[in-house]
């Protein structure tokens, strides 16, 4: 049964992304800080991400500055 649900614990600085509502019977370590949450058959069915808002603030940087660049150089 699909069923999506986020949540932030703010105190602990964790997002957590649920895709469905299956128990986890596996994680893998996606990037540090990244975790990938599996069914038993190996799908994944959720996600969490520890030190969320430094990680999405660097992704959001990282992506915004290579957009940037890029069109600078279309530009120049």
């Amino acid at each position: 049964m699909k069923k999506t649900h986020l949540a932030y614990f703010e105190k602990e600085d964790i997002l957590h992304l649920s895709i469905s509502s299956e128990p986890e019977a596996n994680s893998v370590e996606v990037s540090p800080n990244v975790t990938a949450e599996l069914n038993t058959k190996g799908e994944l069915i959720g996600i969490e991400i520890l030190n969320a808002s430094d990680f999405l603030r660097d992704s959001i940087l990282e992506s915004v500055q290579a957009k940037m660049l890029a069109f600078v150089a279309k530009s120049g």
